[in-house]
């Protein structure tokens, strides 16, 4: 009986439906705004900052030298496989939540649930990173014009802790010195209050800061054009540590895809997303990799791998061959780029704790939308100060790989879930299909699988205590209040 009560399912209806509780989101966004999306969550910290480390490796990882390219390509075609088993479900199921609620119209609660509190990782933990690193760059900018603010508001505790004198120089409250990370605590209040006010004017900010930093990356590319080396990409330094590298290397760049199923929390905003919500899947990650592409064989190109162990290394490369002028405009880009993949992140987080609410797994004000913005308010609230506060006190270094193997870990959860529900419902309208099933789910998982298993063991250990601490959740909260099984509406 219990194990039954656990895996009680939803249907697609009952999801379906659930998209009016609380009196339904404002269907605003068209397919340019969607794939602007997905473009603004995926180009981001990772490749302004993630790829130095995975062409140069650092102390815990050996990396992929110039063949940083394959690994972009094996990153990008796991990514592309969970692209398309993610747009089946997104046509079929047009309501937010993503991973969650598809994993609850097949796999049942507790998977559903544990799905839900993963992305977590993704969303809101992954935010912390970006706001931290967009920090960073906004320090850089403002150093480059001229303008420095005292290191005690640039600065995270734990790191100030190991810096004595910054310390001494910070002001204190009492014994306590007043240190923290000014920057990032209010570019997260400043996107907080833009998608509280409304999405499709956080839609249109976005896709403004997603001009921008193509357009910067374009300069890059121009710039950078005319110093490439050939033979820099020539052996042994294409590939300095062989299919171990590329392996690790992926793994590491995998970050700079994160963000393209962004979209599918936005289906319940799409005007037509049974159409529109695929496409901006798809269109986002093939730009994306296009782009990433390009920028791996110039940069390799122009700098010696194994000198681009730094967090910004594409700035690093400019000033390498002294274009520095475009240095600090390439800080500029960053902003923008991170500005949007803040926004972008945190509308999901929001959603996906919203959709969780209407089910009963978390308490029913989580699902409440404002009344004249139609916005989901308090979860996007909550999450903009879960996010701030963290970014304003917490070092960046160990939340990217708990990022990283968080949402993998969903997209497996995705294909398996493509499998199980052509089995349940083979006639089902599906306005996008995923060819080759199960083949291509099975494949999609596989590649997942691998890119987790060449994350370290201290990472599997820490996303090991958070699903722990999910699950004590589940039973001590959720499965008392499960709308579901409330209510008997177990999916047949």
């Amino acid at each position: 009986m219990l194990k039954s009560q656990l895996f009680a399912r939803k249907t697609v209806d009952q999801c379906i439906a659930d998209g009016s509780v609380g009196g339904g989101l404002r269907r605003s966004l068209g397919p340019v705004q969607l794939t602007a999306l997905g473009i603004g969550a995926i180009i981001g910290a990772g490749i302004f900052a993630a790829i130095g480390t995975a062409i140069s490796g650092d102390s815990g990882h050996v990396g992929a030298g110039s063949a940083i390219v394959i690994s972009i390509l094996l990153a990008g075609v796991t990514s592309a496989f969970a692209a398309i088993t993610y747009s089946e479900f997104a046509a079929m199921i047009p309501i937010s939540g993503s991973a969650y609620t598809y994993a609850y119209a097949t796999l049942g609660e507790l998977l559903a649930w544990i799905i839900g509190w993963d992305l977590i990782l993704e969303y809101a933990v992954g935010n912390i990173a970006v706001a931290i690193g967009w920090a960073g760059y906004f320090d850089s900018l403002l150093r480059g014009l001229g303008l420095e603010m005292p290191r005690w508001l640039v600065t995270d505790l734990r790191t100030a802790l190991h810096n004595p004198d910054l310390v001494a120089a910070a002001p204190h409250l009492g014994p306590i010195p007043i240190v923290f990370n000014l920057p990032a605590l209010v570019i997260v209040g400043i996107i907080t209050v833009l998608l509280v006010i409304g999405t499709k004017e956080s839609a249109w900010v976005n896709t403004m800061m997603v001009v921008i930093k193509v357009a910067i990356i374009g300069l890059f590319l121009i710039v950078g054009l005319n110093y490439v080396k050939p033979e820099q990409w020539s052996t042994p330094a294409f590939a300095p540590n062989g299919i171990k590298g590329i392996s690790v290397g992926a793994a590491i760049i995998f970050f700079s895809y994160i963000g393209f199923d962004a979209v599918s929390t936005a289906s319940e905003e799409a005007r037509n997303p049974q159409r529109d919500i695929p496409r901006g899947i798809i269109w986002s990650l093939i730009i994306c990799t296009a782009l990433y592409i390009a920028i791996a064989l110039v940069l390799t190109g122009i700098i010696p791998w194994d000198q681009l162990n730094v967090p910004d290394p594409l700035a690093v490369a400019l000033q390498y061959i002294h274009a520095d002028w475009a240095a600090g405009i390439l800080a500029l880009g960053a902003v923008a780029a991170m500005t949007s993949v803040l926004l972008v992140f945190q509308l999901g987080q929001a959603r996906i704790f919203m959709s969780m609410a209407r089910d009963g797994l978390l308490p029913p004000w989580a699902a409440k939308v404002h009344p004249k913005y139609k916005t989901p308010h308090i979860t996007t609230i909550i999450t903009g100060i879960f996010v701030a506060v963290s970014a304003a006190f917490a070092p960046i270094g160990w939340v990217l790989e708990l990022t990283n193997i968080g949402t993998l870990f969903a997209f497996v959860i995705v294909a398996v879930g493509i499998i199980v529900l052509r089995r349940r419902d083979p006639d089902r309208p599906r306005p996008f299909r995923t060819p080759w099933v199960p083949v291509l789910p099975i494949v999609s998982a596989a590649f997942c699988f691998y890119l987790m298993y060449n994350l370290p063991l201290l990472t599997w250990l820490r996303f090991g205590l958070w699903m722990a601490i999910g699950i004590a959740i589940y039973f001590l909260y959720s499965v008392r209040h499960s709308r579901v099984r409330r209510e008997g509406e177990v999916g047949r």
